[in-house]
């Protein structure tokens, strides 16, 4: 019995050894790639898609040499995959850079680790659903502009590049993007990771323009000034948290003028004032 006892420690002993092995080679290996990354140069051709940007003219020196390292991280680690499209150069590097630039100055230990894959589509596409009113059961359709999941995020390209190279209110990259943020802490509740210090400002500021925006929404009123953020922005704290950062830095100045408290939130968060990046 001992002998067989025995034997299995050294069983398990090696099995155990193996996995670490394994484990301690993967990691190099993980690690042999990101340093070569981080010595590629970054193309002059892709950077001209960048110019055309609203966004990249005015960050300093420093932060382009940053969000070009980090736009190389992003295109080198994660899958993009192309429905009926070939999946182009442009596509990648304004993905990354829109998801990049929310993150800029944001103290991660990676770039969007979670996240595996984006999925590319050129047109909306229709989404299936069954709805429950009252025990009275519909199947409808609607059309979706991008969608995300904590290892997913879905793009359709034609809107996302409108969006990407003027000036817009929307911009469907950074709402999904927003997401995933979101979703860094464990949960997709409209609140990030932040900062406990922070967090109750954070929740109170957020909390209440929600309720506020609901409480018009739900009765049908006229919105007034919180048609800067539109009724969909009212379905749940989540979809607040992303379209407030898309109106951030798609239109600052007037979530600045309608929505003072808000704005700070959000420029405290992301660590960048939007109103100086498209002046």
């Amino acid at each position: 019995m001992a002998t067989y006892n025995l034997a299995l420690v050294f069983v398990f002993g090696g099995l155990g050894l193996t996995a670490l092995s394994v484990y301690f080679f993967l990691s190099l290996r993980k690690q042999e790639r990101l340093q070569k990354i981080r010595k590629m140069p970054f193309k002059e051709e892709h950077r001209v898609y960048l110019r055309k940007t609203p966004h990249y003219k005015n960050l300093s020196a420093e932060d382009k040499e940053k969000i070009e390292r980090s736009i190389l991280l992003f295109v080198h680690t994660k899958d993009f995959i192309g429905i009926s499209l070939n999946v182009t150069a442009e596509m990648k590097v304004i993905i990354a850079f829109y998801a990049c630039l929310l993150i800029l100055h944001i103290d991660t230990q990676s770039c969007y680790e979670s996240l595996k894959s984006i999925i590319i589509y050129s047109q909306p596409v229709a989404i299936s659903k069954i709805q429950n009113n009252g025990g009275i059961f519909s199947h409808e359709q609607f059309f979706i502009e991008g969608q995300s999941s904590h290892d997913t995020v879905v793009i359709i390209w034609d809107e996302a590049r409108n969006e990407a190279y003027q000036l817009r209110q929307s911009n469907v990259i950074i709402h999904e993007f927003t997401h995933i943020i979101d979703f860094m802490d464990g949960e997709i509740d409209g609140v990030p990771p932040i900062e406990m210090s922070k967090y109750n400002e954070w929740s109170r500021v957020l909390n209440s323009e929600f309720d506020k925006l609901n409480e018009v929404a739900l009765k049908n009123r006229n919105l007034g000034k919180y048609e800067l953020l539109g009724a969909y922005a009212s379905t749940n704290e989540a979809e607040f948290f992303a379209v407030a950062t898309e109106r951030f830095f798609g239109s600052p100045e007037s979530l600045k003028e309608n929505f003072a408290e808000l704005y700070h939130e959000l420029e405290n968060f992301y660590k960048i004032d939007p109103l100086k990046l498209i002046v």
